[in-house]
Formats: structure tokens, C-alpha cells, sequence
């Protein structure tokens, strides 16, 4: 299928003054939120913040949000009874009954539920005046994140997305260390899990490496192709996908959750040599030509929990009133090729 997706160099800030420039299907992705400027966030107020949401991953939202200093753990919405009263018991944080309640109450709300309900609970926030952080991906489809980036705007809030490797450190080395790639592979495992099963392996994990690619590769998607096979849930659960860049760019991307490891790697070939990162461990190497010959180096990276480095970035873009690197511009752009991709698996069923 071909699709025309441009996307510049994404740059290492966490947060930055103006959205990422580029055209979708023919319409601008420049941000135009009207973002809010809180009074109340200004100099030592905690933002007040909430998960709707808190199981597997919406614990550890909850558990980071109540220790860092520039937040204040509110409250969540759970309709679990015992994934509830685990956070709440450990961060002394109230459970809301109603999702308009803890917008309410929350100047800043992470959404950690199922993809298939981000819209559903997303839109109610952001009609309080919430700013959100949703979890990858945006959504299921592109009329709900349209209505998700549509509502925000209109309200003036910022939706970041939760592509959590983009705040990995080992993002901010490439971002740094990439000029011109000729060839990326991305490579994502991981043993099964029941949750997560509402979407594919390409919603599910391959979405990541979608959205690194797009932020390192400076050129419009020419052509994607992809296969993908069901082993033990209703949806792909391993996918290979091919995307050719205008500019001649080629990235290869390989997901499977139904692996006996874990793993989460990407290769860049360019002219400069060749770099090989692992995100999950945090480490690499770089070769370089010298000479005649080839030099290798260990990639230097400091190492920090990407999310915790996450929702320090979005908090600052809330009290700052910036627009976060991945917001939902950025979202929606790399959901709308891992639906293409998906199509096109699934019509080789």
C-alpha cells in the first residue's frame, strides 16, 4: 500500500515550543493546541495527577507519579477492586468511583486501560480540562484519535502519547548519532501475555519501532508491506513489516509476542558507519570506518527508567505549557501506518 507520511529529525528536548512538522494524508501536522498555563503550576505547586487505570502498567504511572517531587498523587479510577485498593493502600491516593470525578480533581491524568477504551475514557477527561498522558497506541483507530486530538484542542489541553522509548536514553544517542540512514532494522520479543490482546502484536509492540523509525528517517513513506500470523490469540500475534522511505530509506521491522525472550533492538547502516542499541539493557556500539578498516566503540548511555523519564517530561510540558515530543500528533501518525500495516496482514488471511 503506499502512503505519504513526512516527519523531520526528532529533536533530543523532551519537550519543545512547536509540534513536529510534517504532512499525513495530505494534512499538516504542525501542532496548533492552545495550551493552558496554570497559575497554580507555577513555581513549588505540585501538579495534581491520576491513572485511570492501574493495573500492569498503571501501577507503576501511580507509583512514580506519587515520588516524584513535582507531583501529587490524587487518586484513580479502577473498576478492579483489588488493583485498586493495592495502590491506593500503597500511596495513600483515594479511588474515584467516576472517571469525571478524578478529572475533576487532577490538573494531569496518565490513561492505562485497554487500547480498545483510550477514546472512551480519554474524551471525559479532557472535556474537565485535563491534560493527558494515553498509553501506546493513541487508540484503535484514526476517527478516534481525530475526535481525542479534535476534543483536546478545542478544550486546550496536551495529549502526549506514551511511545515510551522515544524518553529511553538510548533514543536521545541516536537522535544524536543518526545522519542519513540507508538501512534500520527493529527487532521487539516478548514471551506471551494474556493482556494486551485487544489489539496485534503490531498495536501491541511493533508500534514502538514504527515511531522510532519515523523520527529518525527524514522522508515520506513510499510503500509498506508486511505479513503477519496468529499463534494463540485472534490477532497477529508475530509480524514482519518492510517500509520504504522516498528517499530510498529502507526499515525492517520484526515483532513477536509469542517468543521465548525478551528483546528490543534496533540497527541503523549509514554512510558513517553502523550503530547496534539494545533499548531494553540500555547499551550498544557504534562502527566507524578508520582508515582502511573499521573501529568499534561502546555507545556511551546513561542509564534511567525510561518512565519515569516519561512522566517527567510530560509534567514539565504541562507546567510549561510546551508541547511534548510524541503528543498526539505524533500518535496518531505512527497509529495510522501500524493500521496499515495491520490491513494489510490481515487481508492475507
Amino acid at each position: 500500500g503506499e502512503i505519504v507520511l513526512a516527519f523531520g529529525h526528532s529533536q533530543p528536548d523532551f519537550c519543545r515550543s512547536h509540534g513536529p512538522a510534517g504532512l499525513f494524508a495530505g494534512w499538516k501536522l504542525e501542532s496548533t493546541l492552545k495550551i493552558q498555563s496554570y497559575e497554580n503550576m507555577k513555581g513549588n505547586e505540585k501538579t495534581k495527577c491520576g491513572v485511570a487505570g492501574v493495573g500492569y502498567l498503571g501501577q507503576h504511572h501511580a507509583r512514580i507519579y506519587d515520588a516524584l517531587e513535582s507531583s501529587d498523587l490524587v487518586g484513580v479510577y479502577e473498576p478492579n477492586d483489588e488493583a485498586a485498593s493495592k495502590v491506593c493502600e500503597a500511596y495513600g491516593c483515594k479511588r474515584f468511583e467516576d472517571l469525571q470525578d478524578l478529572g475533576q480533581a487532577c490538573d494531569a491524568v496518565s490513561v492505562v486501560c485497554p487500547t480498545d477504551l483510550h477514546a472512551e475514557v480519554a474524551l471525559p477527561l479532557i472535556d474537565k480540562g485535563c491534560h493527558l498522558l494515553v498509553e501506546k497506541p493513541l487508540c484503535v483507530s484514526s476517527s478516534e484519535a481525530e475526535a481525542i486530538l479534535g476534543r483536546a484542542q478545542s478544550q486546550g489541553t496536551i495529549v502526549q502519547v506514551g511511545h515510551i522509548e522515544h524518553y529511553n536514553p538510548v533514543m536521545d544517542f541516536l537522535e544524536r548519532a543518526v545522519d542519513r540512514p540507508k538501512y534500520l532494522t527493529g527487532e521487539r520479543l516478548a514471551p506471551f501475555q494474556p493482556r494486551g490482546t485487544e489489539v496485534g502484536v503490531v498495536l501491541d509492540l511493533m508500534i514502538h519501532d514504527v515511531g522510532i523509525v519515523l523520527a529518525l528517517v527524514s522522508s515520506p513513506i513510499k510503500t509498506v508491506d508486511a505479513i503477519g500470523v496468529r499463534v494463540l490469540s485472534l490477532t497477529e500475534d508475530i509480524a514482519n513489516a518492510r517500509l520504504v522511505f522516498e528517499n530510498g530509506c529502507v526499515a525492517n521491522l520484526s515483532a513477536s509476542r509469542v517468543s521465548e525472550k525478551k528483546a528490543r533492538e534496533i540497527r541503523v547502516f549509514q554512510d558513517s558507519g553502523y550503530l547496534s542499541l539494545d533499548f531494553m539493557n540500555q547499551k550498544g556500539h557504534l562502527i566507524e570506518r578508520q582508515g582502511v578498516g573499521l573501529a568499534k566503540s561502546e555507545v556511551p548511555v546513561e542509564k534511567g527508567e525510561p518512565l519515569s523519564l516519561e512522566l517527567n517530561a510530560f509534567l514539565k510540558c504541562v507546567r510549561e505549557a510546551e508541547t511534548p515530543k510524541t503528543d498526539g500528533t505524533f500518535g496518531k501518525s505512527a497509529l495510522e501506518v501500524a493500521l496499515e500495516i495491520t490491513r494489510q496482514i490481515q487481508s492475507s488471511w
